[in-house]
């Protein structure tokens, strides 16, 4: 997905959260923020770490972090 979005998008400064790419799930073309799959990202986290660790992990330390203007969307599609 991220391939596509940046070959689509090659003028366009993309602010991407590292360590997430395979979460990537789309662009919101009106902010043109990057969209990730909460699951997906939970997912990623636990490999490392226990399901209960990695969505603590994520809530405290990516989701809830504002890095500005193109801050990527977070798609809760977990509950």
């Amino acid at each position: 997905m991220l391939e596509s979005i940046l070959l689509n998008y090659q003028d366009e400064e993309l602010l991407k959260a590292d360590g997430f790419d395979d979460a990537i799930i789309g662009i919101d073309e009106s902010s043109m923020r990057l969209i990730y799959s909460v699951s997906k990202c939970i997912e990623i986290l636990s490999k490392d770490m226990s399901t209960e660790d990695a969505i603590e992990y994520f809530d405290f330390n990516v989701g809830s972090a504002f890095v500005g203007e193109k801050t990527p969307i977070w798609c809760y599609d977990i509950f």
